[in-house]
């Protein structure tokens, strides 16, 4: 797989308020990622996360280095909106997304900005409704949708636009444990199916658990980086910055600091149960 976003020696620097020296962010951070993967990027609040995930979309650019989308460099003014078309971003609170007053004319917004034909609009928006499961609800009134309902709507919203990336900040933060299980089948299912590129912003290990890879990011580097139970076997790491493996990771390194000799690669309760038992059984 080729990469479709890369940061090369990435710098960046908030300006200080009221005289106050600027705040860095980023110094010389190299990451990258593939077309067609599913990234999750954990960290403790202010390590970066959401500053990074802006550099994807030319939210923000660079102070130094570069960030490329698909080779193009998202700091030319000329390659804007080429790189908006390829980066899709979803947040945290899906009612900043809405802009209509029915489900279809705000999935509908994104590609009439693009200038895009009236019948290929109707097409993409019908399409998009039915890869997020919203389709029966086009006609509805989006302030009266669940806020997971909401979430899929701003996504189908993204989808419409055909990115070859979406990027999600912290999407499921305002739901409940309905709404956070829809907007991750959903995720999965794009990137499984569609094969867009997923990289998902969060603070919850299980969803970040399902990804193919992890990335740790801890006062603006990169603290690890690799497969979910690469990254999530190493606890002492996590909690030495402040974060927390899976439930079932954390209760085998527990059991192991009492004696035990527990793997720590079990990220699925089942999976924690069943060594947990062949350990009691042996």
């Amino acid at each position: 797989m080729r990469e479709i976003i890369s940061a090369e020696d990435l710098a960046f620097r908030y300006p200080g308020m009221d005289g106050a020296p600027d705040v860095t962010v980023f110094e010389h951070l190299n990451l990258s990622f593939k077309e067609g993967s599913f990234t999750a990027i954990l960290g403790t609040n202010g390590c970066g996360k959401s500053t990074l995930a802006k550099h994807f979309n030319s939210i923000l650019l660079p102070s130094g280095g570069k960030v490329y989308v698909c080779g193009l460099d998202t700091s030319d003014p000329d390659r804007l909106m080429a790189v908006r078309r390829n980066v899709g971003m979803v947040f945290q609170n899906p009612d900043n997304q809405i802009v209509a007053n029915v489900v279809e004319e705000d999935v509908a917004f994104g590609p009439e900005n693009l200038g895009i034909a009236s019948p290929e609009i109707r097409r993409r928006v019908d399409v998009a409704l039915k890869q997020v499961g919203m389709y029966e609800y086009r006609e509805h009134a989006p302030h009266l949708l669940s806020g997971g309902q909401k979430q899929r709507i701003a996504i189908a919203g993204v989808i419409a636009m055909e990115p070859r990336c979406i990027v999600l900040d912290e999407p499921t933060a305002m739901l409940d444990p309905q709404g956070r299980k829809d907007v991750m089948d959903t995720v999965k299912r794009l990137n499984q199916e569609k094969g867009i590129t997923v990289i998902l912003i969060t603070h919850h290990m299980d969803e970040a658990a399902q990804a193919d890879r992890v990335v740790v990011l801890n006062q603006g580097t990169v603290a690890a980086d690799g497969t979910p139970q690469e990254v999530f076997s190493q606890v002492k790491l996590l909690h030495d910055i402040g974060l927390a493996a899976p439930e079932s990771v954390e209760l085998c390194w527990a059991l192991n600091q009492q004696g035990c000799d527990l793997p720590l690669t079990m990220l699925e309760p089942k999976e924690c149960a069943q060594a947990l038992f062949d350990w009691i059984k042996a």
